[in-house]
């Protein structure tokens, strides 16, 4: 594969999935979530999906601190509806980590291992995210803001020339650098674009 090797350097997200180990999956049910899985499973890497990586991991750091983060043991929440704006793309990594879904999810074995119904929208919560741990109730709220990350000036008018068609193969190019550029930043500047607030 050919890709920004920034995505190597990303902090990678480790897990223990109890049901993932009781299905003999993982050894122990502890894996890896690497940035460059989000990216595939979403189609494109941009700064909403680095954002979602990013508010989950901090999340995940902030409620488990030096232990692992259990998947399956998460619920989220998003002030949101599903429908609206980017939502869903954040919903959808932040499930591919977590594990937590609404209603679409696993519904266990034998009253165990359930991912269903552990994901809210339209919630009354005022960040980007609130991850509750469920076994001891704890919560974080997460606001995630890259404004501060700017893009590059040459990006818009690139992109107007995509849009109308009329790009030559060499902008084409220079916008997804440019654009892979600024989520670079994003994550080098991830201390800045992140706060995370315990409940």
């Amino acid at each position: 594969m050919n890709y920004p090797k920034f995505y190597d350097e990303v902090q990678a997200i480790r897990v223990k999935d109890p049901l993932s180990a009781v299905l003999g999956a993982f050894a122990g049910g502890e894996y890896e979530f690497n940035y460059i899985d989000v990216v595939k499973s979403a189609g494109h890497s941009c700064p909403t999906v680095a954002g979602a990586y990013l508010l989950t991991a901090y999340a995940l750091q902030s409620l488990y601190q030096k232990e692992t983060a259990i998947r399956g043991n998460i619920k989220v929440e998003f002030k949101e509806s599903l429908e609206d704006g980017v939502a869903g793309v954040i919903s959808n990594v932040v499930t591919q980590i977590t594990g937590a879904t609404d209603k679409s999810g696993f519904k266990g074995l034998a009253g165990k291992f359930a991912r269903h119904s552990l994901m809210d929208f339209d919630s009354k919560i005022s960040s980007s995210a609130r991850f509750t741990r469920v076994d001891s109730g704890k919560s974080v709220d997460v606001f995630y803001d890259p404004s501060s990350v700017m893009s590059h000036p040459s990006m818009q008018e690139l992109m107007q020339k995509m849009i109308s068609g009329n790009a030559q193969p060499t902008e084409i190019k220079e916008f997804g650098e440019l654009w892979q550029d600024r989520v670079k930043r994003i994550f080098q500047n991830k201390d800045s674009v992140i706060k995370i607030v315990e409940l």
